[in-house]
């Protein structure tokens, strides 16, 4: 048995109902070809390899209140606002805005992640990040070490190498008994 409104349907519904149709369809078929063409630029992006470091230049932020306000941006303003602000220079990292809360907020680059990944030196990825005092004393010095390395011109091996060293003679003086 149909439903009453199927019974009662008129032509003027039926062709209605075809108009949706179609203009659904066709709204289908344009997304699948936007996403393909998305897809093949994604593909093509991909194949762009990030095998060694761009020049400083290509890192650095040239307005450093825009790269002090991207800072800001890692953590709600009741924090940040207080928070010590650094930015990168040719040298490293340096303060940028002093702070009164023990936060610091910082732009990481591209070469904080991990040694594998295939964006490790890809000058364009920058990612806000603020550490709470115990992170800001811990932390911290992990992005500190590897960016004075990036910067001295170590290459992923080396920076593997000295991280390594560097965590074994950390872990041998923190489990060394006294005597």
């Amino acid at each position: 048995m149909c439903p009453a409104w199927v019974a009662t349907r008129g032509t003027g519904e039926k062709s209605m109902e075809r108009k949706i149709f179609k203009t659904t369809g066709w709204g289908a078929l344009a997304l699948i070809a936007v996403m393909s063409v998305a897809w093949q630029g994604q593909a093509q992006d991909a194949k762009a390899s990030y095998s060694s470091m761009a020049s400083i230049d290509q890192y650095l932020m040239t307005d450093r209140n825009a790269e002090i306000a991207l800072a800001r941006n890692a953590a709600p303003g009741t924090i940040s606002r207080e928070a010590k602000l650094l930015i990168l220079g040719r040298h490293g990292y340096e303060t940028g805005v002093e702070g009164k809360n023990g936060w610091v907020c910082v732009v990481e680059r591209s070469w904080k992640s991990p040694f594998d990944n295939p964006e490790f030196w890809n000058p364009k990825l920058r990612g806000p990040i603020c550490f709470n005092p115990p992170a800001a004393r811990s932390i911290l010095p992990i992005t500190y070490r590897r960016t004075e390395m990036v910067l001295a011109g170590f290459s992923k091996a080396q920076m593997i190498d000295s991280t390594k060293a560097h965590t074994i003679s950390m872990n041998y003086q923190r489990w060394t008994p006294a005597q």
